[in-house]
C-alpha cells in the first residue's frame, strides 16, 4: 500500500491519526470520513462502470473503505501497519481482531462481516496511560519552570569581586572560612528613616565564619567594630572595570575596613587576613533588609530577654522573655545595643550571637526545610538581600555551600569573640577597644589548626589520641636523622633556611635540600616509614611539629640512595626554629553553642 493508500491526506502523518480510546484503553486509527484524498498519478484505472476509478478522480480506496458508514467497523492498528504481501499470500487476521477474541474481517472487496464483540474495559491500562501522560507533562513543565526559576534566582544575585583577597573560593574537601559581613548602609525600602540615610555602610557587624574539615563543628568569631586594627592596601576593582588601590590607614576602628574611601568586602577580607592570619575562603554582605526578609522567610525566630527592653535608638520595645522576632522586630534586635549589657557594640554582639544561633535552629528544623513554600521564600529573600564575591555568584554554587553548611549539627556551633581590651588611648571613656595579645593569638590558632570549641565526637578523640602518639616513644640521635626538605607552599627560599638551620644549630647533618614539592600544602607534613619512627619523633622535637602533621608512610630515596624521610613545608611554615605544633584543645573564652537559647541581659 502506498503512501497515499495509507492515509496522507493534507500531509497529516498516519501516526497523529492514532488516537487513545478511554473506553478501551487501547489506540485507534481515526480517519476522516469526509477529508478529499489527493490524486494518484499512475495508469489508467478501469472505468466506473467496471467496478473501478477513473483516471484522475478518487484515489484508490484504501483498507479504509470497510467502513461502510460511521459507527461500523474500523480499521485497526494491526490492519493498517501491515506490510505488503505477494499476490496469493493469505493474510492473517489482525492482531486487534484476534487479541479481543473477535473473528477476522473478510478478505479486501467483501462486505466486513463481523459478530459484536463486547469489549472489555482494561481498567488498571487506562489509568496506566493517562497517570503516564500527565506525569510526563508534569515532568516537562516542571523541568521548564525549574530552569526559569534558578534563572531568575540567579538574577537576583549581586556580587562583587574579591579581587584576589579571598583563596579562590570554598572546596567541598577542605576546612570552609566565610566572612559574614552585616552593613549599616540605609539602602532599601523603609531603611531610611534609622538616620545617617547618606552612609556608604561599614563593616557594622563582621563574623568569621569556620566550618571544620570534617563538618563537625564550626565556629563564628565575630570581630568587634570598634577594635582598633591596622587596613592595608586594597587593589580593587572599580565599577568600570579598572584597577585602583585603595591607600590603607594605621590605627583605625575595624569597620572602617568597608565603604570608606571606596572600600569593598574584599579590603574586610585582607584586613582579617592581617588581624587573624586566617584568609577567608568567600565572604557575604547583609544589609538591613536581609536581617527582615530571613526572618520573615522563616516565619521568625525565637529569642530571649533576661529583662524589660525599650530601646528608644533601636526602636526595640520587648518585656522579659521568649519572643518570636521576624521583620522589623528583628532589625531592631540586631541593632540593640543602649539597653543591654554595658550599653557598647560588645554587648550588642551578644545578641547578634543569639539571634544567629536561633535562626540556625529554625533553618534546619524540619518545617523549613521539608516545605517548598518556605524553601522557595527563604531563596528569594536570600538572593535579592546578600551580596556575594565573584566565587559565590550562582544559586548552584550557593546550594553546594548551604548543603556543606547542613551537615553541621547546632550543638556543635560555637559562637565566640575576638579576645580584646579596653583601649587605653582613649581615657577615662572606653569607646574602642584593642587586641588581646596574649589570649587572641591561641583563638587564631585554634581555628587555623580546625580545633572545635565544642565537644568533639569521640571519634575525634581518638584521632587526636592516635596522633598524639605518634610523638611517644625513643627518639633517635640528631646526627642519625635523615630527612630530604621540599618547599610546598611556604615562602621562597624556606627549604634552604631550614637546612641551614638543621646543618648549623641542630645537628642534622644527614638533609639535603630537594627543591620544591609536586604541590603545595596548606600544613607541614613529615612522612617517614614505621622502621623510621624514632628518627621522626627526634625531628619532629627539634621543629615542634604536631602529631597530626606526621605521616606514617614509606621512604624515599636521597641524592646517595639511602632511605631517607621527606619534610615538606607548608603554607603554615613560619620561619627555622618557629614552632608549628599545633594547639590540640581551644582556648578557654567566653563561647556560646546555637543549639541553646541565652538570654541576653
Amino acid at each position: 500500500m502506498d503512501a497515499q493508500g495509507r492515509g496522507r491526506a493534507e500531509n497529516i502523518d498516519p501516526a497523529d491519526q492514532w488516537v487513545l480510546n478511554p473506553n478501551t484503553g487501547e489506540y485507534e486509527l481515526r480517519l476522516s470520513d469526509s477529508a478529499a484524498q489527493p490524486p494518484v498519478p499512475g495508469p489508467r484505472r478501469p472505468s466506473p462502470r467496471d467496478g473501478g476509478g477513473a483516471p484522475g478522480g478518487r484515489a484508490r480506496q484504501s483498507t479504509g473503505e470497510t467502513r461502510q458508514t460511521a459507527g461500523k467497523s474500523r480499521q485497526t492498528a494491526g490492519e493498517e501497519r501491515q506490510p505488503p504481501r505477494a499476490r496469493g499470500t493469505e493474510v492473517p487476521a489482525p492482531r486487534s481482531a484476534r487479541r479481543r477474541g473477535g473473528e477476522p474481517e473478510a478478505p479486501q472487496g467483501r462486505r466486513a462481516s463481523r459478530r459484536p464483540v463486547k469489549k472489555k474495559k482494561s481498567k488498571a491500562k487506562k489509568i496506566l496511560l493517562w497517570t503516564g501522560g500527565t506525569m510526563a507533562f508534569v515532568l516537562v513543565a516542571v523541568t521548564a519552570a525549574g530552569y526559569l526559576y534558578i534563572k531568575h534566582l540567579n538574577d537576583n544575585i549581586t556580587s562583587v569581586s574579591d579581587d584576589g583577597a579571598g583563596t579562590g573560593g570554598f572546596r567541598k574537601d577542605e576546612a570552609i572560612n566565610i566572612l559574614l559581613i552585616g552593613t549599616d548602609k540605609r539602602t532599601g525600602k523603609g531603611n531610611e528613616g534609622y538616620g545617617d540615610a547618606g552612609s556608604v555602610g561599614h563593616a557594622d557587624t563582621t563574623i568569621l565564619l569556620h566550618l571544620s574539615k570534617d563538618r563537625s563543628n564550626a565556629t563564628a568569631l565575630s570581630i568587634p567594630r570598634d577594635m582598633i586594627v591596622d587596613v592595608p592596601d586594597c587593589p580593587t576593582t572599580q565599577e568600570d572595570g579598572s584597577q585602583k588601590v585603595i591607600a590603607g590607614t594605621q590605627g583605625v576602628r575595624f569597620n572602617t575596613s568597608l565603604g570608606q574611601d571606596g572600600r569593598t568586602p574584599s579590603c574586610t577580607m585582607r584586613t582579617v587576613t592581617e588581624l587573624t592570619g586566617i584568609k577567608p575562603d568567600d565572604f557575604m554582605v547583609a544589609d538591613f533588609n536581609a536581617v527582615k526578609t530571613l526572618t520573615e522567610a522563616v516565619d521568625g525566630v525565637d529569642v530571649c530577654l533576661a529583662k524589660d527592653i525599650d530601646d528608644p535608638d533601636s526602636h526595640l520595645k520587648l518585656s522579659r522573655g521568649t519572643h518570636k522576632i521576624s521583620g522589623e522586630q528583628a532589625l531592631a534586635f540586631v541593632r540593640t545595643r543602649h539597653s543591654v549589657g554595658f550599653g557598647g557594640d560588645l554587648s550588642r554582639i551578644g545578641l547578634q550571637q543569639q539571634f544567629l544561633g536561633a535562626l540556625m535552629r529554625k533553618l534546619k528544623g524540619n518545617s523549613t526545610l521539608t516545605s517548598p513554600t518556605k524553601m522557595v521564600k527563604l531563596a528569594e529573600a536570600g538572593t535579592k538581600a546578600l551580596t556575594v564575591d565573584d566565587k559565590l555568584d550562582s544559586i548552584g554554587k550557593l546550594k553546594d555551600l548551604g548543603l556543606e553548611l547542613g551537615k553541621l549539627n547546632p550543638k556543635n556551633l560555637a559562637f565566640t569573640t575576638v579576645p580584646v581590651k579596653d583601649n587605653p588611648a582613649d581615657g577615662v571613656v572606653h569607646k574602642t577597644v584593642i587586641l588581646d595579645q596574649a589570649l587572641a593569638p591561641q583563638v587564631f590558632d585554634a581555628i587555623q589548626s580546625d580545633v572545635s570549641f565544642t565537644e568533639v565526637k569521640k571519634e575525634q578523640k581518638a584521632k587526636k589520641d592516635a596522633q598524639a602518639a605518634r610523638l611517644k616513644g625513643s627518639k633517635a640521635p640528631a646526627s642519625e636523622v635523615r630527612v630530604r626538605i621540599l618547599n610546598g607552599g611556604a615562602a621562597g627560599g624556606s627549604a634552604q633556611a631550614v637546612l641551614n638551620w638543621l646543618q648549623n644549630e641542630e645537628g642534622v647533618t644527614k638533609s639535603e635540600n630537594s627543591g620544591n614539592a609536586p604541590a603545595a600544602l596548606a600544613k607541614t607534613t613529615l612522612e617517614y616509614a614505621p622502621d623510621q619512627a624514632a628518627q621522626a619523633r627526634r625531628l619532629a622535637a627539634i621543629m615542634g611539629l604536631s602529631g597530626a602533621a606526621m605521616k606514617p608512610g614509606k621512604s624515599v630515596t636521597n641524592s646517595q640512595g639511602l632511605p631517607a624521610m621527606t619534610l615538606t613545608l607548608g603554607k603554615d611554615f613560619k620561619g627555622a626554629g618557629v614552632s608549628l605544633k599545633a594547639p590540640s584543645k581551644a582556648p578557654d573564652v567566653d563561647k556560646s553553642t546555637a543549639d541553646k537559647v541565652k538570654c541576653a541581659s
